[in-house]
């Protein structure tokens, strides 16, 4: 009963302990993220919204980037500009890469800044046709 006692005990310690780790990453990140995009080059959101339609983002991840059926989410907190011009160059999964000579980096900075402009999807709870 004792040896019971004190595996639960250090079960708590240890998840007490992890969870206070990742309390204090999760704030570490989120502020290195929000510098990451401060530190993003500025672009023009409308033409960026062009951009997006006539590349064919919106195919996959739909008119507003809030996610389709094939392509995730990309707003309206889209991963940091970086990120985005790597992955966008060189992706894995299905999307196919868009080389320099297909989107400039100044029409990807567009992109981004549109991204960044969208508003956050609504609430569920507050769409009248999904509460009847």
């Amino acid at each position: 009963m004792m040896m019971k006692k004190h595996l639960v005990l250090t079960f708590i310690f240890f998840a007490a302990c992890v969870m206070a780790s990742a309390a204090q990453q999760a704030p570490a990140q989120q502020n290195a993220s929000a510098q990451q995009q401060q530190n993003a080059p500025q672009g023009n959101a409308a033409n960026g919204r062009k951009l997006f339609v006539s590349f064919g983002c919106y195919q996959c991840h739909g008119y507003e980037a809030q996610g389709g059926s094939a392509g995730a989410r990309l707003a309206p907190r889209p991963i940091p500009y970086a990120q985005l011009l790597k992955y966008v160059r060189h992706p894995t999964g299905e999307m196919p890469p868009f080389t320099e000579k297909v989107v400039k980096d100044s029409e990807l900075t567009d992109i981004y800044a549109f991204l960044r402009a969208q508003p956050p999807a609504p609430d569920v709870d507050k769409i009248p046709l999904l509460k009847q």
